[in-house]
């Protein structure tokens, strides 16, 4: 089953964990024997030789740097321009490996089409990986003069918050609304048409966004609040706020988002019982809200500073999203469905939106 991820953090691991994506995930593990710098090192479950293993050929791939106060105990960038050299080192990272015929942007319907067509007819194993370029939390815009130079550029999702509070929206485990700032950049991503990414909004900034937004939305990676009561889940009201706007909810794989009570550095997903049927109960949960299989995907969010130490104890590496298609089939989905779910759902939402 050909599977549509929209939600890795490549740059990211390639940058600032300094893994050489090209390679096995298995040889990465090796290099980093030894290292104690984070609590996933060794553990990682990425790497675009798995994603092709596992026909994972489109993703939404991001930009990630967070600016942050003095006040802010978050780690980030002492300043919005220091974030935004970082997100642009990532871009050319993404540039390398298309020189490289690693990877392909994809920036509007003709190239989704091609490369999905690439897929399906060519037997070459080393076929290109996909990606939708996003931006996860808008920090390092500057400005919307950045903005419209980062569409230019590819960009073609943002969320405006991450983790706090950030300089256009509050995010997960803070509390505030979106003001005069997230109002702008709310208009200038509906101009632009660009992909507005609710993950990661509090409940205040979520709600005055959705008062006053109108264009495309989707949710990249998040689970449900009905499983684990926390503020970075969504409730059953936002889902069906989302659904109501023919949006597109990824599911995810962090350990936290999928079992209640989840203590970093202690719990363990053997202990906790985390397991690919978790995801499996989130994707149940939206598609019974929303009376059919057509608003939910996989956004898995695996290597976003976490590894086998913090995901299901059944997937090894991303090549293991692959036992996903057969959990549904169990739960009686139809092959319609479970197409839906592994990579129409998104594919349809990008080609209304860049028709």
């Amino acid at each position: 089953m050909f599977i549509f991820d929209a939600h890795l953090d490549l740059a990211m691991n390639a940058m600032e964990w300094n893994r050489d994506l090209t390679l096995p995930v298995s040889q990465i593990r090796a290099m980093e024997k030894g290292m104690r710098d984070k609590p996933d090192r060794g553990k990682n479950t990425v790497s675009l030789p798995e994603m092709r293993k596992g026909n994972i050929g489109l993703c939404v791939a991001t930009q990630i740097a967070r600016f942050t106060e003095k006040s802010n105990p978050l780690p980030g960038w002492n300043s919005q321009q220091q974030a935004w050299a970082q997100t642009q080192g990532q871009l050319a990272w993404y540039k390398t490996m298309e020189k490289m015929g690693e990877m392909v942007q994809i920036t509007n319907s003709e190239e989704l089409i091609g490369h999905l067509q690439l897929w399906e007819t060519t037997t070459e194993e080393h076929k290109p990986i996909g990606y939708i370029l996003s931006l996860e939390g808008a920090d390092s815009i500057i400005d919307m003069e950045y903005l419209e130079k980062s569409y230019q550029l590819g960009l073609r999702a943002i969320g405006p918050a991450h983790y706090g509070p950030g300089v256009y929206a509050h995010g997960t485990d803070s509390e505030g609304g979106i003001g005069t700032k997230g109002r702008t950049l709310l208009k200038k991503i509906e101009e632009l048409n660009l992909i507005l990414d609710a993950t990661h909004l509090c409940d205040t900034s979520f709600w005055e966004t959705m008062d006053v937004y109108n264009g495309p939305v989707w949710a990249s990676h998040n689970n449900c609040r009905t499983f684990v009561d926390h503020n970075r889940q969504f409730s059953d009201e936002q889902l069906n706020e989302l659904i109501q706007r023919k949006a597109v909810i990824g599911t995810a794989l962090d350990a936290w988002m999928m079992v209640p009570n989840w203590i970093r550095g202690k719990s363990t997903p053997e202990e906790k019982g985390v397991t690919l049927e978790i995801m499996a109960n989130n994707i149940d949960h939206i598609c019974q809200l929303a009376g059919n299989s057509e608003h939910v995907g996989i956004g898995t969010d695996l290597d976003g500073a976490f590894g086998k130490e913090q995901c299901p104890t059944d997937l090894e590496t991303i090549a293991d999203l692959q036992k996903v298609p057969h959990l549904l089939s169990q739960r009686g989905y139809t092959e319609e469905d479970i197409k839906n779910i592994t990579h129409l759902n998104f594919i349809k939402f990008l080609k209304r939106i860049w028709k």
